[in-house]
């Protein structure tokens, strides 16, 4: 048997997904490979042609990829690909019945954000060498970073303004263009203006821009080059975890409830939709009480 390699029918999909979705180069390359391997499978096995499956053939292909212990992520991924895919079919009227209507996805674990204690922030945020206007533009971005919860994509893109020095708010830009202004608190504000008077207009230099932490170029910095600044300073302050860029946001909100804040105070602050996706801070404030009762209760 001949397996063929390219179907049309998945690139008429994908440049509809483009054009109407505008998802990034990485997703619609995952989405090409997950229903080429299902296209391909399907004709190994003989069975009908992707517009003619049924339900059980797609059952038949999640048993085979649990056979081969794929994880339950990426068949979670697999499902949501095949999912749009044959909604788009029947928008375009060449099924009469979404194969996949009842099939449920497979149960996830709750990853648990790794997070770092109050004593791991503290000398995280003093690591930078403030008297160096680059790493007092540092000191000013990890602050802010802690102090609001931004996500690292919102703190690279921050102009000047989005911020108010005499209100202490940040209004920030999130995802799905919704807007939301956010405390900055008194520390972070006190290296805020330190920053803006002098660490910015050294930075700048002849450059003109309203970006409020420049590059060494005048320019807006990327989110991987904060990134890297923010391993180097965990380096310099000997925190061996395994960081993520979304890691002072995380310990942001967990240590906001450790100290008992409304659950929807910290949704709204971290630009949550859902309060579905901020309950994970809650297992995670568990997490951290289960821990300390273990090494510090008698019979723990």
């Amino acid at each position: 048997m001949t397996i063929t390699t390219e179907n049309p029918i998945i690139d008429l999909f994908l440049d509809a997904l483009w054009m109407e979705k505008g998802l990034s180069q990485n997703t619609l390359s995952s989405y090409r490979r997950d229903l080429k391997l299902f296209d391909q499978w399907l004709q190994c096995t003989a069975s009908p042609g992707l517009l003619q499956v049924q339900p059980s053939d797609i059952q038949s292909y999640l048993a085979a990829r649990l056979r081969d212990q794929k994880s339950p992520r990426s068949t979670a991924r697999l499902l949501s690909c095949l999912r749009g895919f044959y909604q788009y079919q029947l928008r375009e009227s060449k099924i009469a019945l979404d194969p996949t209507l009842d099939i449920d996805s497979p149960k996830l674990p709750m990853p648990l954000p790794k997070s770092l204690s109050e004593t791991e922030v503290e000398e995280l945020l003093s690591a930078p060498d403030v008297e160096v206007p680059l790493e007092l533009r540092d000191r000013a971005m990890l602050e802010l970073l802690y102090a609001s919860g931004l996500r690292v994509t919102e703190l690279v893109s921050l102009r000047m303004g989005q911020l108010s020095l005499t209100q202490g708010v940040v209004k920030v830009m999130g995802k799905g263009s919704k807007e939301r202004l956010v405390p900055t608190g008194e520390e972070a504000l006190y290296w805020m203006q330190r920053y803006m008077q002098h660490g910015r207009p050294l930075l700048l230099g002849t450059h003109m821009s309203d970006v409020i932490f420049p590059s060494r170029r005048g320019t807006m910095m990327t989110r991987q080059t904060f990134w890297h600044r923010i391993k180097l300073y965990a380096q310099r302050a000997g925190i061996k975890k395994t960081l993520s860029p979304h890691t002072l946001r995380h310990a942001f909100a967990t240590h906001l409830i450790n100290h008992g804040a409304d659950l929807r105070v910290v949704q709204l602050l971290l630009g949550h939709s859902d309060l579905s996706t901020t309950q994970i801070y809650t297992h995670v404030a568990r997490e951290r009480m289960k821990e300390l009762h273990t090494q510090h209760h008698p019979r723990g």
